[in-house]
């Protein structure tokens, strides 16, 4: 018989954590095992794992979700381990969710993935899946082509041992899209997201079009570089996915451009440090060390040519208010 284990990656997030778990063991087909991958949380993670003796965990350092994926993937490998059921802290699956995926009856071994649903409305896609909004809406037993790892992503050993295991160096923020496009695109294997198999998750918290504060947004340096790896896992062309990126990059600008409203000019430059290190394929970047050059930054000016940049582009496209023909005092 087939060994099912779940590998849950968390950080920070104890009581999110335990619903999770609690989700896990409520399953009518249960995991064989459980497995915690704790990337150096500073709450009381580390002390509820130790009062839970029915789970494997680890601790280690905070390395991101694909450092925790990678860590926690490789464990279940390495301990003969057939499917593994992969899930971050903040969602948890339906009680019926991991039978609806072991009983999905695909040509080959597909990568599955559950729906992933609003954890408020219990309804509402969190994520495009091919276009549908709500799960009511869905009118086929499998949505083939799409899939947003890593909320209940199903992973046969099969496919581990052809693509290998999310690259840890990526720390997050592209990691898992570059694990995906490795698989469905490197190497061909199907993938299905089954609408019968239900994993809630919180609605998507972030937009690029919200004005976000530039001396925390250590985020978007990993969203940034990473986006390169990304295009270099889905198209197998070089140039063309150095073409891609560098079109993404011009988008990104734009965005910066059209909808942020304080520090555009810091934003844009902050730009180059992430292109850069993509280019160099450079990974020594840290949180710790992303934030301190963000507020080194924070305090200085950009460069003049990005000052002219902006008056250039205010000059072009930002409107002057039309003057009155009437006299100041009528």
């Amino acid at each position: 018989m087939e060994k099912v284990i779940a590998v849950v990656v968390s950080y920070n997030r104890q009581v999110l954590l335990s619903e999770c778990i609690d989700a896990l063991k409520s399953q009518t087909r249960k995991p064989d095992a459980i497995l915690v991958v704790n990337n150096g949380s500073t709450d009381n993670t580390e002390q509820w794992l130790q009062t839970q003796s029915d789970i494997h965990y680890f601790t280690q350092n905070n390395v991101g979700s694909g450092g925790g994926f990678n860590a926690g993937i490789a464990w279940a490998f390495k301990h003969g381990y057939s499917w593994i059921w992969c899930m971050d802290d903040d969602g948890y699956p339906k009680e019926d969710a991991l039978e609806k995926l072991l009983n999905t009856d695909t040509p080959q071994r597909s990568l599955l993935n559950c729906a992933v649903l609003n954890k408020d409305d219990k309804k509402t896609f969190v994520w495009n899946t091919n276009n549908y909004k709500t799960i009511d809406d869905v009118d086929q037993e499998l949505i083939e082509g799409i899939g947003h790892p890593f909320n209940g992503t199903l992973l046969h050993r099969s496919i581990i041992e052809k693509v290998g295991v999310p690259k840890a160096s990526l720390f997050l923020w592209g990691d898992e899209t570059e694990y995906y496009y490795r698989i469905t695109k490197q190497h061909q294997i199907p993938v299905v997201t089954v609408p019968a198999s239900v994993h809630y998750h919180p609605a998507a918290a972030f937009s690029l079009k919200q004005d976000w504060d530039f001396k925390n947004s250590w985020k978007l340096y990993f969203y940034i570089r990473n986006r390169f790896h990304v295009h270099k896992a889905k198209f197998s062309n070089k140039l063309f996915a150095v073409i891609n990126y560098l079109c993404f990059v011009m988008a990104f600008t734009g965005v910066i451009l059209f909808f942020q409203k304080t520090d555009k000019l810091k934003k844009i430059y902050f730009i180059l440090w992430p292109v850069a290190d993509a280019f160099k394929s450079s990974y020594s970047a840290t949180p710790t060390i992303i934030l301190q050059k963000l507020q080194v930054r924070n305090q200085k000016q950009p460069p003049l040519i990005f000052t002219s940049v902006k008056n250039i582009w205010s000059q072009l496209f930002v409107p002057r208010p039309s003057l009155s023909t009437k006299p100041a005092n009528a």
